[in-house]
């Protein structure tokens, strides 16, 4: 799938999607939108970790600005980007997104959609929509906040400033810096690490940090109840025991 907007390699445990507009800084597309659903329900189906990274060096610029400036009223209220980067966040299993270069706009938007984001020195992540005439409508004004608080995030939506790597994980809006070179390895030895969980566990784990403040700890407990009675927790509790001498 080399020639594909988005190539995609899938392993047992893990799918690598690599956003693949190159020529273009990976411009988000209605094409490119269509294949991360198709992507979705696939990993809906069989819930494995996505590890979402761009080609060259660039994760994705934004939009693409010629597709943007055609659409019109109806086309803000589908959602188009919106409903795909939802439909990303809210994926089984978790989601990393590997970042290089620029993540700008609807990059950004997708970035923020991610689990866990890791970047190289060459992070530039911001949205500079209205600079354009628009806002920034497929996540940021909510999400951001969310990661990086009211303050930053007002800052960045209303002036498009553009975060570059240490002040992305100054304001955990990143977790770590990598070299370009060793960007996806880093990627890879965090799915190794989820991967090595019981993958119900991890689920319900993503559930339970997804739900809202007012639903805990009911929903806690509810997802818990399940894990208590799963024969993995029994296996791995009582491997835990007998690798540790313990009784």
């Amino acid at each position: 799938m080399d020639d594909a907007l988005l190539a995609v390699e899938r392993r047992p445990d893990r799918v690598i999607a690599r956003l693949n507009r190159p020529h273009k800084r990976n411009a988000i597309d209605r094409e490119m939108i269509d294949a991360l659903h198709a992507l979705c329900a696939e990993l809906e189906a069989e819930p494995r970790i996505l590890i979402l990274t761009g080609a060259g060096e660039d994760f994705a610029a934004g939009a693409d600005i010629t597709q943007l400036r055609a659409r019109r009223a109806e086309d803000a209220h589908r959602g188009i980007n919106a409903n795909a980067f939802i439909r990303i966040r809210e994926l089984p299993m978790p989601v990393i997104a590997a970042l290089d270069g620029y993540a700008l706009g609807g990059g950004a938007e997708l970035a923020y959609a991610a689990d866990i984001r890791i970047a190289t020195p060459r992070l530039k992540i911001g949205n500079p929509e209205p600079t354009l005439g628009i806002i920034a409508a497929a996540g940021a004004t909510w999400r951001l906040r969310e990661i990086v608080g009211e303050g930053l995030a007002s800052e960045m939506l209303l002036t498009g400033r553009a975060l570059g790597a240490d002040e992305a994980r100054a304001a955990g809006l990143v977790s770590s810096v990598h070299q370009p070179d060793e960007l996806m390895s880093a990627a890879h030895a965090i799915a190794d690490r989820i991967a090595a969980a019981d993958p119900l566990a991890i689920q319900h784990t993503k559930t339970a940090l997804r739900a809202g403040r007012d639903t805990h700890p009911v929903i806690d407990g509810e997802l818990q109840a399940e894990l208590f009675e799963s024969p993995e927790k029994m296996r791995r509790m009582t491997q835990f025991l007998e690798r540790t001498g313990r009784p």
